[in-house]
């Protein structure tokens, strides 16, 4: 199949197939004598793999790890499981992150409870106010949440 129908068939957008082959996570194609991409049903399933891990947030890392386990089958996955259990600490964490975040939005919300003036209005003179005092609480990027620190 061409690039166009692989990205049908698993969902995924087209340069982020060729992203995933930069990284080396799917092996090159085979071409054509006009140069197209030719994928079969392996790399169908090997996308489809790496598009299941990474919509459970693992990192490109860790599905590296993974499909490396894949592709020795006689390997002990002891450290498969390591991994998981690794990320699911990170999930935890950034879990308990994220409902430290809505509660400080939630404490945010309940100093405006009616629509008003912009001058007025808690939840801005509350923001202005923290920008002003502190660093960013939270910043979401590259899957996960962590804090921010001035530079």
């Amino acid at each position: 199949m061409k690039i166009g129908e692989l990205a049908l068939a698993s969902s995924t957008a087209i340069e982020t197939i060729r992203y995933y082959e930069r990284e080396g996570l799917l092996p090159a194609p085979g071409r054509t004598q006009g140069n197209f991409r030719v994928y079969e049903a392996e790399h169908l399933e090997r996308l489809q793999f790496i598009r299941h891990c990474r919509s459970l947030d693992m990192s490109l890392d860790e599905v590296r790890v993974l499909l490396g386990f894949k592709d020795a089958p006689g390997e002990d996955c002891g450290d498969v499981n390591t991994l998981l259990d690794q990320h699911i600490g990170h999930v935890s964490k950034r879990i308990r992150e994220l409902r430290a975040l809505e509660r400080h939005l939630k404490v945010l919300r309940e100093r405006c409870a009616d629509a008003q003036s912009a001058e007025q209005c808690g939840i801005l003179s509350g923001l202005t106010r923290e920008s002003r005092n502190s660093a960013p609480i939270a910043k979401v990027g590259a899957g996960r949440l962590r804090a921010v620190h001035s530079s």
